[in-house]
């Protein structure tokens, strides 16, 4: 309750009104205000205090409950409470802001042991666990870590959930900005659902990263008679 009072005191009914329409599956009456800044601020007075007392009380009435939980989170400096509590939090996770803002520093230094915790949310019949794992396989493994067999990973995650697909486009998108020679193939070979196909190469289109040579190329794959998800 005291956390929850610090927040009603950082209300901004227009922030309230904007987030609203970025995420229209929270009810309006679910939302505060809060911005991000003041979150995590809160967020790492918090870490230094008794934070499990707020993390152990789900689910939580508003969404910037969870943002808070979130950005918690994310400053969890030992690796194995981090994973437990994501995944106590992520069954309780029920849009994409919060979903896409948990981000765990501790992640960078634990990557083998990441790698077994992503297969198994991979895997999740929770649309915003299998969000997340796909998220951090493109944060932590599209660089020096990267492996061939992770675009498998996430090509073979077969969902109808709009929020699950748009990340599997996002991941592609970027895994062509950074490993254009084995994502290609996805594409050339119509490994994807043609949804996600033509979602990925808009994206990739709009990117900086991709040469216009290869923009070029991108547009003569696109697929004709997309379905809408």
């Amino acid at each position: 309750m005291k956390y929850l009072n610090e927040m009603t005191l950082l209300q901004d009914r227009k922030y309230r009104d904007f987030q609203a329409k970025l995420i229209p599956n929270i009810d309006k009456k679910a939302l505060i205000g809060v911005r991000t800044p003041d979150l995590r601020k809160l967020a790492k007075k918090m870490i230094k205090e008794d934070y499990q007392t707020f993390t152990k009380k789900l689910p939580h009435q508003y969404f910037d409950e969870n943002q808070l939980h979130a950005f918690l989170i994310s400053e969890i400096k030992d690796y194995e409470e981090c994973i437990k509590e994501i995944n106590f939090f992520l069954p309780y996770v029920d849009n994409w802001a919060t979903c896409d803002q948990m981000s765990p520093t501790i992640f960078k230094k634990h990557k083998k042991e990441l790698l077994k915790e992503i297969k198994q949310w991979l895997q999740s019949n929770e649309t915003y666990t299998v969000r997340f794992g796909i998220g951090m396989l493109m944060h932590h493994y599209l660089d020096n870590d990267f492996k061939p067999e992770y675009l498998k990973w996430v090509c073979g995650i077969s969902s109808k959930e709009y929020y699950v697909n748009m990340m599997k486009a996002w991941y592609f998108a970027t895994a062509l900005a950074k490993q254009y020679e084995h994502a290609i193939i996805y594409f050339e070979k119509n490994k994807l659902d043609s949804w996600t196909h033509n979602k990925a190469i808009q994206k990739g289109l709009e990117s900086y990263r991709i040469s216009q040579f290869q923009k070029d190329y991108l547009k003569t794959l696109k697929r004709k008679n997309r379905k809408s998800i």
